[in-house]
């Protein structure tokens, strides 16, 4: 949700501002804002809408100074409104803030009984206030220590104060926050690609810390006040990578990223010659310690529960280790008992997922072994994650809607199946040197996928007024049919469920007549039979079928109204390649709906709240 961005050097601020927050845009925002220290003032212009509504405010004239913070807000607390938007002033500070305070209103309260004033309808306003209430004696460090002992919450806060022109202050708790540095100048942000531009040496804010950028550098402390270490590390990511590439959205662009993304992910981590995954560096799931899991629990939201589904069929099948999917939101709250012998693994593309990272945190007090699977450097879950890291190695995405973060997740969740079916002894040699061979011919059968682009173009053109849609799919299949329907509602605002096929006489099959498209996922497994009769139901109802299969054939043809074909693989990497043209079908029937694409109305990418 929301972006920060904040710079203190020597150029111009306000042309570095906007830029980041343009780079940020991808988040989903509703309103904006800058504040820039200009001539022993801070000026504050903001508007509701787009960046190009803040420009416009701004004006040509532009404002000079050479340190400021700028922000994009997605409501939370507050209608979108130039009253609401960030940033937000008091006295001699003005404030961004990603998160959410809970006690605001008791903050609030307090404050307006001591005499303050309020102009918007937001939590972070209380911050400001907060802010100018503790300041006394011209000590920024003392306010903000007191201010944040107070507040409760999340929280990544960017903080100017007139009276201290060389510093810019910031502070975490929940919500991420990262430091670039640079020579002479220092960047803050909310997520790596609004820095890149300018350096690639960051450093990420952990929960409780303080830091005060200035010129010279960063100073890093506790909430307190004690000193902390400066931890800096090397992005590898280039700055072209977060730009278009030429195509007209980064959700198309990202879509054909998929070949290298998978690639990425594993290509360092398997030994063909060997016949071995090799994971050791990564996560301390020695064959000692794999041989004392009982079970494997995914917690993960939304696109990465989907993931997980998949997941949870590898792993059971690869390894033979019983497996289950959490929803992270719903895990928190059950009171599942404790128990030992559980690998739990968090999945989440940014790392900063709320719920994820909630119930990833609840997990610890159960015991047992504890991996992430991530797609962001240093993100929290990452640091929360006891036993290591499954990075993704997709680089940076930038639509809200995931596409190749999606597939490399699959793509390390088969990694990982392999890795505990390896540990245990459950796979031998030349079982998993096959399955290692047609990992490694994945990308390229991708590559090959990518093909159905200019079919799927058509596609959503003849579809792109439908009322609704209804995916089908079986066993490790099933969830793709979930991510399909949720790549449609996302970006095309059309109503679509997935289901599992078997389920569809309970109660979907109500649907079927012959406006409604039907998309089955027919690929010629063990179950092919059954995902068949469903389709036959289908047809015999007069719904439209749209089949996808890894096999063509006379049965398919007569049945299906519209029938593709992605190539033979692995049945657990065909979820893989049928993602693709899914992806592909929701994009295209967006895009002829005239929608936002890469941003679609009340989604944000990374979901930092509950």
């Amino acid at each position: 949700m929301c972006g920060i961005v904040g710079y203190i050097g020597k150029r111009p601020a306000l042309p570095i501002l906007i830029d980041g927050l343009r780079r940020l845009e991808y988040r989903g925002y509703d309103s904006a804002g800058v504040a820039i220290l200009s001539g022993g003032e801070i000026a504050v212009r903001r508007s509701v809408g787009k960046i190009a509504a803040l420009e416009a405010a701004i004006g040509p004239a532009g404002v000079p100074g050479t340190l400021g913070i700028g922000h994009t807000r997605w409501a939370t607390h507050g209608r979108p409104s130039e009253e609401n938007a960030h940033p937000h002033r008091s006295g001699p500070f003005v404030v961004v803030h990603n998160g959410i305070i809970e006690n605001y209103l008791a903050l609030k309260k307090r404050l307006q009984g001591r005499g303050y004033e309020f102009s918007s309808e937001t939590d972070t306003e209380v911050v400001a206030v907060l802010l100018h209430n503790h300041y006394r004696g011209g000590d920024v460090r003392r306010a903000l220590a007191k201010t944040l002992a107070e507040i409760e919450g999340s929280y990544a806060l960017g903080v100017l104060c007139v009276e201290e022109p060389g510093c810019l202050f910031a502070a975490r708790q929940g919500s991420p926050l990262v430091v670039g540095l640079g020579v002479g100048e220092q960047f803050l942000a909310s997520d790596v690609p609004a820095l890149i531009a300018h350096t690639r040496e960051v450093v990420y804010l952990e929960n409780g810390e303080v830091a005060v950028l200035s010129c010279d550098g960063i100073k890093l402390t506790d909430a307190a006040g004690k000193d902390r270490r400066v931890k800096s590390c090397h992005v590898s990511w280039d700055p072209v990578s977060a730009e278009r590439g030429g195509y007209k959205h980064f959700m198309l662009k990202e879509i054909h990223e998929q070949p290298t993304a998978c690639l990425d992910t594993f290509r360092t981590r398997v030994s063909r010659e060997k016949g071995r995954v090799i994971l050791d560096d990564e996560v301390g799931l020695t064959p000692k310690v794999v041989a004392g899991i009982r079970r494997v629990r995914f917690l993960a939201c939304g696109t990465s529960w989907h993931a997980a589904l998949v997941g949870e069929h590898m792993v059971e099948r690869l390894s033979g280790l019983p497996a289950e999917v959490d929803l992270a939101s719903e895990f928190r709250y059950r009171e599942a008992p404790e128990e030992e012998g559980v690998l739990t693994v968090a999945i989440s593309q940014s790392g900063e997922t709320a719920d994820t990272r909630a119930a990833f945190s609840e997990a610890r007090s159960k015991g047992g072994f504890r991996l992430a699977i991530c797609n962001v450097l240093g993100s929290s879950i990452t640091r929360e994650a006891a036993d290591g890291v499954l990075y993704t190695h997709a680089g940076p995405e930038i639509s809200v809607a995931s596409t190749k973060a999606f597939t490399s997740q699959l793509t390390a969740l088969y990694l990982l199946a392999l890795f505990l079916g390896q540990q245990r002894g459950r796979l031998k040699r030349a079982e998993l040197a096959r399955h290692l061979d047609d990992l490694v011919r994945l990308p390229a059968l991708i590559g090959k996928t990518l093909a159905l682009n200019a079919p799927m173009a058509e596609l959503g053109q003849r579809f792109a007024r439908s009322r609704g849609c209804l995916y089908l799919g079986r066993d490790v299949n099933f969830p793709v049919a979930l991510e399909g329907a949720l790549k449609l509602k996302e970006i095309s605002y059309i109503h679509a469920e997935g289901y599992a096929g078997g389920e569809m006489k309970h109660g979907p099959i109500a649907l079927i007549d012959a406006d409604l498209p039907v998309v089955v996922l027919a690929p010629r497994d063990g179950l092919f039979s059954k995902i068949f009769a469903n389709l036959k139901e289908v047809k015999a109802r007069h719904g439209i079928v749209i089949a996808f299969t890894d096999r063509a054939g006379r049965d398919l043809a007569a049945e299906a109204d519209h029938l593709f074909t992605v190539p033979r693989t692995n049945p657990f990497l065909t979820p893989i390649l049928l993602a693709v043209p899914l992806q592909l079908f929701a994009y295209h029937v967006a895009e002829a709906r005239g929608h936002d694409v890469d941003q679609p109305r009340n989604l944000a990418k990374s979901v930092t709240v509950e």
